[in-house]
């Protein structure tokens, strides 16, 4: 890295320092997630992963050649009776390991309030944040993203049995292609004994000479499940036009005719010394400008059984493909096992501390769909591969 990419991180140091000797009234929280370790593949220069284009049709485990982490810094305080936030988050990310060109970033950067005199209950916000996301881990796929520079109100509806939040967001895009979007965002519905329902809805339109309009309607029931000692999350989700399925932007000139549906559903358990989520998916996208289809789907797992308090053995599976209209269908089934350490047997207990080997297998339609280089970007045609190495995983 440069000199220049040296200096956020140095100055976080010295900010998240200067936070430890602050006292109680004014502290900085500090918190955030990295993921970093060596790795290569047999016989190739380079290690290498494996995954389809496309939401939720890559299985991280074993299988991210980035090094990336995620820094915030976070103050609360309360002026004249109204609770108070202010937060910046700063990401790091590097392609590979200590080559190419690592970036320095602003993930978020916002202050929120609540407890003011019009609406005592509701936080209103302004700039830019994380925003209403759902994800699954082991695809590292947030299925409800609302992310962006905006603003909002949270909780400004009570429904009785759940709450409403409004927030708009505004994208300059490519400086001459803006676009605008509005999220409503009813959640915290109680449906069923231990279920809750959310839905959120998008509108989106493109504020420029060509750009189209779209709305998207997403339906998420949360499932808990004391006796699995987890839950299941169902997402049934559409859009049209110019509005992603995730409630976020799509393509602001989206021709007429652009639609995509799908179905998600995913489950987490810890039973005793057994954790692990699984996940299957389907979507169907429609080009408006071609009229062709393409679909795609995946379903796998990862699971964790713990042999000690501190040591697990890890294992993930997943396959996907997609096809489109009058094209070959893309193939691809990978495996990782990974010994553990951690700091508890549960599935979630972090930081891990990981050796891997991944094992991954693809068809040709696969390799010739992701460009030149082939699917793992090496160039050299194969369809099978297995790659190892060592990773950690924190979230603090």
């Amino acid at each position: 890295m440069t000199t220049k990419h040296h200096r956020v991180p140095l100055a976080m140091l010295a900010v998240a320092a200067a936070a430890a000797t602050c006292t109680p009234a004014s502290a900085v929280d500090w918190g955030g997630y990295f993921r970093a370790g060596p790795g290569a593949t047999k016989k190739d220069a380079a290690r290498a992963c494996y995954g389809l284009n496309g939401p939720g049709l890559k299985y991280r485990l074993g299988n991210e050649c980035d090094i990336y982490g995620e820094f915030m810094l976070s103050q609360e305080f309360q002026k004249d009776g109204v609770d108070y936030k202010a937060a910046l988050m700063t990401n790091l990310h590097n392609p590979g390991t200590d080559t190419g060109d690592s970036k320095v970033g602003i993930n978020q950067m916002y202050v929120e309030g609540k407890g003011y005199d019009i609406a005592p209950k509701a936080t209103f916000w302004i700039g830019k944040r994380f925003y209403g996301r759902a994800d699954v881990h082991i695809v590292d796929t947030f299925y409800v993203n609302m992310s962006g520079v905006g603003a909002g109100a949270d909780n400004v509806v009570d429904l009785g049995t759940g709450k409403l939040n409004f927030a708009y967001f505004r994208t300059d895009g490519d400086a001459v292609h803006p676009g605008s979007r509005l999220n409503l965002d009813a959640h915290d519905i109680e449906l069923n004994p231990g279920g809750k329902l959310r839905l959120t809805g998008t509108f989106t339109h493109g504020d420029f000479s060509g750009g189209k309009s779209g709305a998207g309607l997403s339906l998420q029931h949360n499932q808990e499940m004391s006796s699995w000692g987890g839950g299941n999350t169902l997402w049934l989700q559409f859009a049209n036009g110019s509005a992603g399925l995730d409630g976020n932007f799509g393509n602001l000139a989206a021709a007429s005719g652009t639609r995509a549906i799908r179905l998600v559903e995913s489950l987490t358990w810890q039973l005793g010394a057994l954790g692990g989520q699984a996940q299957a998916m389907v979507q169907q996208d429609k080009d408006g400008a071609s009229g062709v289809k393409t679909s795609s789907g995946t379903i796998g797992g990862r699971a964790s059984y713990a042999l000690s308090k501190n040591f697990k053995l890890v294992g993930e599976l997943g396959y996907s493909q997609k096809k489109p209209d009058n094209g070959a269908t893309q193939k691809l089934a990978k495996f990782t096992f990974a010994p553990t350490l951690s700091t508890g047997p549960g599935f979630w207990n972090r930081p891990e501390l990981r050796l891997y080997v991944t094992t991954a297998k693809w068809n040709d339609a696969a390799n010739a769909a992701a460009g030149p280089g082939g699917l793992t970007g090496i160039g050299d045609g194969k369809t099978r591969g297995t790659s190892y190495g060592a990773q950690v995983e924190i979230w603090f």
